[in-house]
């Protein structure tokens, strides 16, 4: 065995990364590379991966194959591969991180900023365009501070939720955390950036942020609201600051690089109490939207509520040849069986009350009027017992960690592909109808299944739909890529626009919002990044 493959296997074992380009004068060996960054040659990219071991060391920086494949790895349709890293690069501080700016700035090698790159269903770490060098953060993974009387934290983009679980729990802290839906393997400063939503009354994930660090294009260091002061002890406890509020321009975007970020935690409640609304039939969707939506807005209920659909539950446990093998989308009658034998409705709205023991009782009389008198099936913990969908919500409700509906991407096949469709619309039940109609529809013609969740908001509706796919049958990944762009422009003719979306199809989501709207972000991009470093195509910003 060689010393440099001998080395490679001690360090993985160990758990840690290991290098992705060796030169001669490292190792002795000939660099391999997968894939150059556009405009760049071969020696010139060679000169800055050099210049980047230099900063972080040689074992955190990859280009050869083997050390890249990682990074390449996606679930979302790309039929022609598009999404190519060059290769990546893990700081372990901001000031590695201004310094790999300033090469950046000098090659003029684009960087992918990514935190956990969990997100499985967008993208996880793949570029927008091929060629760039993905910005690794995660082993930036401290957590700076929790305050346990202000309820607030100061993150770096590598914790996770399960490291902040990790710290609530060890210092027995009264807090609970908001987490989406595989909380363990992703963290807060990610899923915030993308303004991703959890499940506890905190679930707006960046309405509860509260002040970032950013690595500006040009290598300054950031600091907004609060945080710029002399003494910034109000910097995780009042948003705004003073004059223009920034962090939104740190949101979808690729203006920076957020390397901290302030976040509020939500007070452990004195009781909690999760519940299901089991509805028969699909058409019931607008009823419970329009039944939900005053109690949204008056804060009955207060959290983030989820209304799934009978296949989208199954597909969490089950494959769909466990319940139909035939052509076509598989018919409302056979997830209608599977899911009453499944002790689920066509619908299962999920939602929780929080305070004090009486504070529930009182609101959950409300609740109960409101959807028996529209048909519901409204059960508590008592009657489902331990019925694992009802155990997965009640566990996202109190801010647990879960690792169960990973099991949707195996729905069609051992080839798992899964592209996340999130359109939004007003809390209006007619609205939800028309949008369930229409992505049966398109979704119909491509052969795909409607396995799909309403995540209702106090005003807004998330119409959630999972296309899910064998991404190792030519033939179905490249129906689902076109089927995932005619949702998009379909929707977006309606003015349903999507509110997130992967690397797949940032430019055509970002086409739904208008010239005027590119052409800000765009003149933007050019004052803040003119060599256009920091994620080129990001959010359909060049």
């Amino acid at each position: 065995m060689d010393d440099g493959l001998k080395r490679r296997e001690v360090l993985g074992a160990l758990g840690v990364a290991t290098a992705g380009l060796m030169t001669q004068s490292v190792w002795g060996q000939a660099p391999e590379i997968t894939v150059l960054p556009p405009g760049m040659d071969r020696n010139g990219f060679t000169r800055a991966l050099n210049e980047l071991r230099a900063i972080v060391g040689a074992d955190f920086v990859y280009a050869a194959p083997d050390t890249v494949l990682p990074y390449k790895k996606r679930f979302i349709p790309d039929v022609e591969d598009r999404h190519r890293p060059s290769g990546a690069v893990a700081p372990q501080s901001v000031e590695e991180v201004q310094r790999i700016v300033a090469v950046a700035n000098r090659y003029r090698l684009p960087l992918w900023p990514v935190s956990t790159g969990k997100n499985m269903g967008y993208g996880q770490t793949c570029p927008a365009t091929t060629g760039q060098m993905i910005l690794d953060l995660k082993r930036m993974n401290r957590i700076i501070d929790i305050d346990p009387e202000l309820c607030t934290a100061l993150v770096e983009p590598g914790v996770t939720y399960q490291q902040m679980a990790d710290y609530i729990a060890e210092h027995d802290l009264p807090l609970w955390l908001d987490v989406p839906t595989v909380g363990p393997i992703v963290g807060p400063v990610g899923n915030t950036l993308d303004r991703g939503v959890g499940y506890t009354p905190y679930g707006e994930h960046f309405m509860v942020q509260c002040g970032m660090e950013v690595v500006l294009p040009d290598g300054q260091l950031l600091k907004t609201g609060m945080g710029s002061t002399r003494n910034p002890s109000a910097w995780q406890a009042f948003k705004w600051g003073y004059g223009p509020y920034l962090d939104g321009l740190f949101t979808q975007s690729n203006y920076g690089i957020v390397t901290k970020l302030g976040m509020w935690l939500m007070p452990a409640p004195p009781a909690y109490k999760p519940f299901v609304v089991r509805h028969p039939d699909v058409g019931d969707v607008e009823a419970i939207i329009d039944a939900m939506r005053p109690m949204r807005i008056n804060n009955i209920i207060p959290n983030v509520v989820l209304m799934m659909s009978a296949a989208y539950q199954l597909a969490m446990f089950n494959r769909r040849s466990d319940f139909f093998d035939g052509e076509g989308p598989i018919p409302d009658g056979v997830i209608a069986d599977a899911a009453e034998a499944a002790g689920l409705g066509m619908w299962n709205t999920y939602f929780a009350l929080y305070g004090t023991p009486e504070m529930i009782a009182l609101n959950e009389e409300i609740v109960r009027q409101a959807f028996e008198a529209i048909g519901g099936e409204v059960l508590t913990e008592a009657e489902m017992g331990d019925n694992p969908y009802f155990h997965h919500h009640a566990t996202l409700m109190r801010g647990g960690l879960s690792l169960e509906e990973i099991g949707i991407v195996r729905w069609r096949g051992a080839g798992g592909g899964l592209a996340w469709f999130a359109p939004v619309a007003p809390a209006r039940g007619s609205e939800s109808i028309e949008q369930v109609e229409l992505a049966k529809q398109i979704l119909g013609r491509y052969n795909m299944d409607y396995t799909s969740a309403f995540a209702i908001g106090s005003r807004e509706l998330h119409h959630i739909v999972a296309l899910l796919y064998d991404r190792s049958d030519p033939d179905q990944h490249r129906r689902a890529e076109r089927c995932y762009e005619e949702l998009v422009t379909g929707f977006g003719t309606r003015g349903w626009a999507s509110y997130r979306t992967g690397v797949q199809s940032m430019d055509l989501v970002a086409s739904q919002y208008g010239d005027v709207n590119r052409a800000f972000n765009a003149q933007l991009k050019r004052a803040i990044d003119p060599n256009g470093i920091i994620a080129p195509g990001k959010s359909g910003i060049a």
